[in-house]
């Protein structure tokens, strides 16, 4: 796409099945290929030529996938350009659906080829499995489903990016109000939490109806596959091979007994710290000893520079990457209007080089989310040789360890944005993020299990699960007068919206970055080793094996959080 800062990107390796000039956006062009595989299957002779068939199977899918990629960043990029957004949507109406059935048949052509079973099985263990889910899970009848969910879930970015406010004299997008919460000034601070809030209860109305198209979506999607309710579909449409249901639930019931007493201490130490009554919610990101909010830039340059020291820091390996990023020009992080909200890393499938969308505005979170992303960054960058599309992607809970990791990891170098005294301050503020985020996670997850596994509910009904939710993982705020408010903050969750049941990876990952932070306590050139070693099997090993290389546990019940909360705290208490 034109409007993208990387422009033309040239392949990994060189083409060898897909033709050099071909309109990837154009299924009459792409067709032919799949027609040549699929005849291809039933001549091949040794188990050579099938990994000859495969390989050239992975090269499309990484050619299709960028191009899918490149669309959906230049709509995120520029989500009031309407010619954007029609190459977006056509991808999503005219190709999508006709590449679904395509790939299936190949699927079911691998599987059942006599020559599979002359394979490596250690090589082909987690492709083999992978692709016998997708065969499991693939429905015809879904197809056009699923085409309604994505254009619905980009009408969800449309308006979430297009919210802005005025304040002080200017128009401002809500993200550029997050510093206004950070003022010594509670005033300020209430005023512009207010108007933020108030302009999101405006939309309440959009935001439910957008959720209960896609809820009905879904809803039928399961039934179609042959499941009583969308949460057990979900999970198997994720690739959950490794725990189920009952083990969120687990999580959930441990970020309850463990997590949260110790929140709520640290909140009213802060609400002491205030002097104030009570906790109000526009009284939680400014510093509680009323010192000038944390700014670690004021341009995003500042921000790429900094950053870049702290990759210096850390290894000559995530020094390069995220120099060649800037050299490729694949960062895109000032926020603007008609930006959509968040931030990500995407990954250009086909030039195996990943891509960095954020929306900085000068903030601490900004300087976190950095380093989030970057961990992702790298773990692109850390499959590049890997031949086979599919294993160049990990599954979700140990992508997120990727960058999790690093942001911990990056912590430790934060003078390269602060003086000492602020980067203390920063290094607990993340700290205690992590105690924030914990208990956010299970209410988000917990309320995806309410949802999906009520069908039929009502809007009142919907609320009233997600406000039990907010008493059940919920902070010593006062939230007198904004009840409607705290009612709605779901609606803030991307995540509920566009990625079903994508959240508690967050959590889980916490836990294993957690662990990989800890052993660099002890001993960090060992800990980035391991961690750079788990990142470089991409998906080829299943997911205990995955954290099991970078130093860390695939568990996540209350044996597990408790000595890493205790480890948190610890450390919070060294940088009071």
């Amino acid at each position: 796409m034109s409007s993208l800062p990387f422009g033309n990107l040239a392949p990994y390796a060189p083409r060898t099945f897909v033709p050099k000039s071909i309109d990837l956006g154009d299924w009459e062009a792409i067709a032919p290929l799949f027609d040549t595989l699929e005849a291809r299957a039933g001549t091949l002779a040794t188990a050579p030529d099938l990994e000859r068939w495969i390989l050239d199977w992975s090269e499309l899918s990484a050619a299709i996938d960028e191009e899918s990629a490149r669309r959906h960043i230049a709509m995120t990029c520029h989500t009031e350009d309407a010619a954007i957004e029609k190459a977006y949507l056509h991808f999503v109406e005219a190709v999508e659906p006709e590449l679904k059935p395509r790939q299936h048949k190949l699927c079911e052509l691998y599987l059942h080829h006599p020559l599979r079973s002359e394979l490596s099985k250690a090589r082909y263990e987690v492709f083999d499995r992978d692709t016998a889910l997708r065969v499991e899970l693939f429905r015809q009848e879904n197809i056009p489903l699923e085409t309604e969910e994505s254009k619905l879930g980009q009408q969800f970015q449309k308006l979430s990016g297009s919210l802005t406010v005025q304040f002080q004299g200017r128009e401002r997008t809500l993200p550029q109000m997050a510093p206004f919460l950070e003022e010594q000034d509670r005033a300020v601070r209430q005023e512009a939490w207010e108007l933020v809030a108030a302009r999101r209860l405006r939309e309440v109305e959009g935001f439910e109806t957008q959720f209960e198209g896609l809820l009905a979506l879904r809803e039928t999607m399961a039934r179609n596959a042959g499941f009583s309710n969308y949460r057990d579909y979900a999970f198997r449409l994720r690739g959950r091979f490794d725990y189920t249901p009952a083990h969120c639930t687990a999580f959930h019931d441990a970020v309850e007994a463990e997590v949260m007493p110790v929140l709520r201490e640290l909140q009213a130490r802060r609400r002491d710290q205030l002097k104030v009554p009570s906790l109000r919610p526009w009284d939680l990101a400014v510093d509680p000893s009323n010192r000038p909010p944390l700014r670690p830039f004021q341009e995003v340059d500042r921000l790429v520079s900094s950053s870049q020291r702290i990759f210096d820091h850390l290894s000559p390996v995530l020094s390069q990457g995220f120099r060649l990023m800037q050299d490729r020009k694949l960062l895109d992080l000032q926020n603007r209007k008609g930006k959509a909200p968040g931030g990500y890393q995407s990954t250009l499938s086909e030039a195996r080089l990943p891509f960095i969308f954020m929306n900085a505005v000068g903030v601490q979170r900004d300087v976190e989310t950095m380093l989030h992303e970057a961990g992702h960054a790298f773990h692109a960058l850390a499959t590049q040789k890997e031949e086979l599309y599919g294993y160049r992607g990990a599954p979700i809970e140990f992508c997120e360890v990727a960058s999790m990791s690093m942001e911990l990891l990056g912590n430790e170098y934060l003078e390269e944005f602060y003086t000492a005294a602020d980067a203390q301050r920063a290094r607990r503020d993340h700290l205690e993020g992590i105690l924030k985020i914990l208990p956010w996670i299970a209410t988000v997850d917990a309320f995806q299990h309410w949802i999906y596994t009520h069908p039929g509910h009502s809007r009142a009904e919907r609320t009233a699960a997600w406000v039990g939710l907010m008493g059940r993982f919920g902070d010593a705020v006062d939230w007198t007068g904004h009840e409607t408010v705290r009612a709605n903050l779901w609606h803030r969750q991307l995540h509920i919206f566009l990625y079903p049941f994508y959240y508690i990876e967050y959590g889980i990952a916490q836990l294993g970055a957690l662990q990989v932070w800890a052993n660099s306590k002890q001993d960090k050139p060992g800990a980035l080793a391991a961690y750079l070693r788990g990142l470089a099997l991409g998906g080829s090993r299943p997911l205990p094996e995955l954290f099991s290389s970078a130093g860390c546990r695939f568990d996540f019940s209350r044996q597990t959080i408790a000595p890493l909360v205790q480890l948190v705290r610890n450390e919070m208490a060294k940088l009071a």
